[in-house]
């Protein structure tokens, strides 16, 4: 019976950063991929990064950039996501969601992924993030 809590978000200015955090309440570490979400009012839901922490495999979009990264914390079963130079167009509600297994669909094209939203099979409620100018 999984769930997952994100908390962290808030409103920043351009520039700024913030860190996501995901906790789960079961431990996926070793067989679950985990990633990071966002949609904003108006448009589709955008994967932004996963990690299968089993392997250490990292996925990023390319909406991060280089900004963006994500990590899995073992011993507190809690995804990060850790955002620097933040700009107005990321702001957005961030989701956690997971899925069993690796990151099956999830392509990756010159160094920048495409994480499917359908993949997954769990989500958190969500933590809105705002970036302003």
């Amino acid at each position: 019976q999984m769930r997952l809590v994100e908390s962290g978000g808030g409103s920043v200015q351009v520039g700024g950063s913030l860190r996501l955090a995901c906790a789960a309440s079961v431990d996926t570490s070793r067989s679950d991929c985990m990633a990071w979400f966002r949609q904003a009012p108006g448009k589709e839901r955008e994967g932004v990064a996963a990690i299968f922490s089993a392997t250490g495999s990292l996925y990023y979009a390319n909406s991060g950039k280089g900004r963006f990264s994500i990590s899995h914390d073992n011993a507190k079963n809690t995804v990060y996501l850790q955002m620097n130079s933040l700009k107005p167009e990321d702001t957005a509600m961030y989701y956690c969601a997971a899925r069993p297994g690796i990151c099956l669909n999830t392509a990756c094209n010159g160094g920048h992924c495409y994480i499917p939203s359908a993949d997954f099979t769990v989500w958190g409620q969500g933590t809105q993030v705002t970036v302003s100018s």
